[in-house]
């Protein structure tokens, strides 16, 4: 945000007494106090008469602000205000902030130089930084009247913090007019009393990572560590926009990096090679099998081995990049960040109305989850495994056909294997323990957890899948004999295909050594019914001795001296009559777990032999895409969590419903676009699979953690322990809570006209309607699970059901760049709490289209922003450097080209239809 000037230093020493840039020792200057993580400072702008150069015509001004710092003989440019036409006393509505982290203090002078833009298609208000850092031509449009200086200290210390300043020329003679100065800060009312910079009262406290809505509950400080650790380089714009009944409202917007741009991807990346050395290593461990499908396992172990080279590659890159915690737009195509989602920001309005509470209104803003490194040229995931599984239900001559479900019923199998058995080993152990100890209370505790976790082991294996997947692997081992010509019931499935009735034909050939013994199909039920034998054995053993004990404490109630010698003796009783029963719990267990774990695995590797290199390929695609999709959303539990933290009734909603989170998508269905929006899909319904877990920090590191396999992770979101005080009992105590994504998708530019007059829409219609049946599933869940009080009272006046009725008809109606679609999902998102994201393909043009009109939309419809300064308003807003900010580390112009502009739907542009303009 701060970009040196080419200014000589005796332009900058007339700021300064020389006795203070001349000094040998350290300068010493005076720090403005302020709210932790508040901006530094803020003040408004406003002109009264302005002198013209030339009659010919009326002013178009704006204010451009410089900086010169104490300590640097060098003139720094920050930030401008917008260009105000037609008057030669200006108000201007965006004002000057300078974030947390900018060295400011009272010695600090500021340059308020006006300049008047004659022609601003030529301009564009370069008004926050000239590229070349220099002073702008007379030739670009704008031509200078007069500056001003003052000395921050001079503002901050000022009776009524309002300074009148006199603008002259360059030279300092002539008088072309005043500019006013008012120090600003959210949540005071102009017609009150404003107190000093320095104030430290608490509903002063609106920080990035504060709830400004909430009056109760801990303070700023216990805040913002916690989120601090996840936002990044937060930049930040001030305005004040009239309502209604002329009153102002002052609105801060913010915008701020994710370290989570970065950490979720490596972490995932981490999970996946530990998951796929895992898979290698039970595929080898699978045994010796006939020279067909050993083959096959060498194959597919051979392709598995360089894909995790890959997967550790990428990691190793990662773990090298310094610098931005974001990934840019030009980088999406780099193949080291392929993981990393592209311009992932918090987009937050704070909004302080005189008469309303002040709000928050959050937007998680990222390009479109895909993967851009592989491209789009044959389609994106949805069409790649829909033709994928069509090819791979043809390949049965060379491998079993299992489908998609059940090879995620086998992932599911040996993950709960990988964490079931050590489990029951451990509160068997503890069983032990507690019966040397002869403690009952400790015993039934342990017995207790020993069979909730053991039942759910046995549970596992009742799946018809496990027992047909142990015919296939017997009939791959060399020299396997058959009772019966059974069939491998790969698939698991009623109406298999007619080939797999080839599957055991072709194998028996291949067997040149009659096994012998002959397969029992029974033995395997027989095998892990032995498990709950065991358990059974157990547990009339404990409540034997339970019983033994009761009744010897009663008969020796007047002998307290044999007592005491008795249990001494019955103690090691204990442990000797269970200790047998134990071994054999672990020695049943163990026997399941080995013929489990390689039927599993052996329908892994039909999976993966049935459609190599492709299968793996997908299988990379997925989770690129995945890994995008899952930073976002994370990036936004967390800050909904921070925000709703003194909200009860979403901390209800949020364990008893689930998160809500709905991504409005403006990816076009024409050619690469609709390949990204085909990733995108696929990613955010992948997301269904991810739960999150809130527990309590104990250390300073507040990143999530992440847990899991493919087909199911747990993110545990740390929180403080005077924040986690905060939540409910169910949550504290560790509730999985779900996650509901839903993606609505409008096209909106040129390629979508296009698209709709020569190309094919099916692809967005389809996920326009099989989206709105997941929302009005959670619309039916929240009825009959929440209250009706706990939704968002500020916009009581629409009715929920009404609003997804409306949405109903509209994606049903089939009109040509509906943006309705958008706005009535966005505003159902808001009134059930959710978490809205806004996405294109670069999250830059068309993002920030939709949201400062989603914005503007809010102010006018929330808060009574008056309904003449509604294009101005927006025009402000689309200054704002909302995508990739921090790369250019400066205050850019408007961020919407102009060849964007055509296509767009006129509700998209303003009233003037004139985006460059604007």
């Amino acid at each position: 945000m701060e970009i040196k000037e080419e200014r000589s230093s005796e332009e900058a020493r007339q700021f300064f007494p020389s006795s203070q840039l001349d000094s040998v020792g350290e300068p010493q200057f005076t720090s403005i106090q302020r709210i932790a993580n508040e901006p530094k400072l803020e003040f408004s702008l406003a002109c009264k008469d302005l002198v013209a150069a030339g009659r010919d015509r009326k002013l178009s001004a704006f204010v451009q602000v410089s900086v010169a710092h104490p300590a640097e003989p060098v003139v720094t440019r920050h930030s401008s205000t917008e260009i105000v036409e037609g008057t030669k006393d200006p108000l201007f509505l965006t004002g000057v902030t300078f974030p947390p982290e900018y060295p400011i203090y009272e010695e600090t002078k500021i340059k308020l130089t006006v300049y008047d833009v004659k022609d601003k298609s030529q301009d564009t208000v370069r008004t926050s930084v000239l590229p070349d850092h220099k002073e702008p031509r007379a030739d670009v449009g704008r031509s200078f009247l007069g500056c001003a200086t003052f000395r921050v200290g001079d503002l901050v210390k000022s009776k009524e913090q309002q300074l009148t300043l006199t603008l002259r020329t360059s030279d300092g003679g002539k008088t072309v007019g005043t500019i006013e100065v008012n120090l600003m800060k959210m949540g005071e009312l102009d017609e009150g009393e404003t107190d000093h910079i320095t104030a430290d009262t608490q509903d002063q406290k609106c920080a990035l990572v504060r709830e400004c809505t909430a009056t109760e509950g801990i303070g700023g400080k216990d805040n913002l560590p916690s989120l601090n650790a996840v936002l990044r380089n937060p930049v930040c714009k001030l305005y004040r926009f009239p309502t209604a009944d002329n009153k102002w409202m002052r609105i801060r917007e913010q915008m701020a990096e994710t370290t989570l741009s970065f950490h979720v991807p490596k972490e995932l990346i981490n999970l996946h090679i530990m998951e796929d050395m895992r898979r290698n290593q039970e595929l080898k461990d699978l045994g010796e099998l006939a020279p067909h499908w050993d083959n096959m396992r060498r194959s597919v172990i051979a392709h598995c081995d360089q894909m995790l080279s890959m997967y550790q590659d990428t990691l190793a890159e990662l773990g090298k990049h310094t610098g931005s915690s974001f990934k840019s737009s030009c980088s999406k195509g780099e193949k080291t960040l392929e993981f990393i989602p592209v311009n992932l920001h918090l987009q937050r309005m704070h909004v302080h109305s005189p008469r309303l509470k002040d709000a928050l209104y959050d937007v998680i803003t990222v390009g479109a989850p895909a993967a851009h490194f592989q491209g789009f040229k044959n389609g994106g995931l949805r069409k790649l495994l829909s033709k994928f599984e069509a090819e791979r239900r043809n390949t049965g001559y060379q491998c079993i056909y299992y489908s998609p479900e059940n090879t995620a019923k086998a992932k599911e199998v040996l993950s709960n294997i990988s964490h079931l058995q050590p489990l029951i080993s451990s509160h068997a152990d503890l069983l032990l323990s507690s019966a040397s100890q002869r403690s009952p209370d400790s015993l039934k505790n342990s017995l207790k957890m020993l069979s909730e976790k053991t039942e759910l082991f046995v549970h596992t294996f009742k799946d018809q899948l496990v027992r047909s997947a142990l015919l296939a692997l017997y009939t791959a081992r060399p020299g396997c004999v058959l009772k019966k010509a059974a069939v491998p019931r790969g698939s698991a499935e009623e109406g298999a295909d007619a080939q797999h009735q080839d599957h055991p034909s072709q194998m028996k050939r291949q067997d040149s050594i009659p096994h012998h013994s002959e397969y029992d199909e029974e033995e395997w039920d027989r095998v892990w019914a032995n498990v709950a034998k065991s358990l059974n054995c157990l547990i009339a053993m404990v409540d034997r001795l339970l019983e033994k004990d009761n009744t010897s404490m009663k008969e020796g109630e007047n002998e307290p001296p044999a007592e005491d010698g008795k249990v001494l003796h019955t103690g090691g009783d204990w442990h000797e009559q269970l200790y047998p029963l134990v071994i054999t719990l672990k020695d049943c267990m163990a026997e399941v777990v080995t013929r489990a774990r390689q039927s599993m695995a052996f329908v892994l590797l039909q999976e993966l032999a049935c459609g190599l290199p492709q299968c793996l390929m997908l299988t990379l695609r997925r989770d690129i895409v995945f890994s995008q999709a899952l930073a976002g959303l994370v990036c936004g539990f967390v800050i909904k969590l921070h925000t709703g933290l003194h909200d009860q009734g979403f901390l209800q909603q949020l364990h008893t419903v689930g998160l809500l989170v709905q991504y409005e998508g403006l990816l076009s269905t024409y050619s690469e676009e609709a390949g990204m929006l085909e990733d995108m899909a696929v990613g955010i319904s992948d997301l269904q699979k991810v739960m999150f877990k809130v527990i309590e920090a104990k250390s300073e590191d507040f990143l999530p953690i992440i847990t899991g396999r493919r087909e199911h992770y747990v993110i545990e979101v740390q929180l403080p322990a005077k924040m986690f005080e905060l939540l409910p009992q169910e949550i504290k105590e560790g509730k999985l809570l779900h996650t509901y994504p839903v993606l609505f998708n409008v096209g909106i530019n040129e390629q979508q006209t296009l698209a709709e007059r020569f190309g094919d829409t099916t692809l967005q219609e389809n996920i326009n309607q099989e989206n709105l049946e997941l929302l009005k599933e959670y619309y039916k869940l929240f009825t009959e699970k929440m209250p009706p009080d706990c939704l968002p009272h500020f916009q009581e006046q629409n009715d929920l059901k009404g609003l997804l009725e409306s949405l109903h008809q509209n994606i049903q109606a089939k009109k040509r760049k509906n943006v309705e679609i958008m706005w009535l999902a966005a505003t159902i998102c808001r009134k059930l709490n959710g978490v809205r994201f806004t996405c294109c393909k670069s999250a830059k043009d068309r993002t920030s289209m939709a949201v400062t009109l989603e914005q503007c939309s809010i102010l006018r419809d929330e808060h009574q922003l008056h309904k003449d300064f509604f294009i101005r308003a927006l025009d402000c807003m689309r200054r704002m450097p909302h995508r990739e900010c921090s790369e250019e580390c400066q205050m850019q112009k408007v961020c919407i080209q102009h060849d964007t502009a055509d296509g767009f739907p006129k509700a998209l542009q303003t009233s003037r239809g004139d985006l460059w303009k604007s």
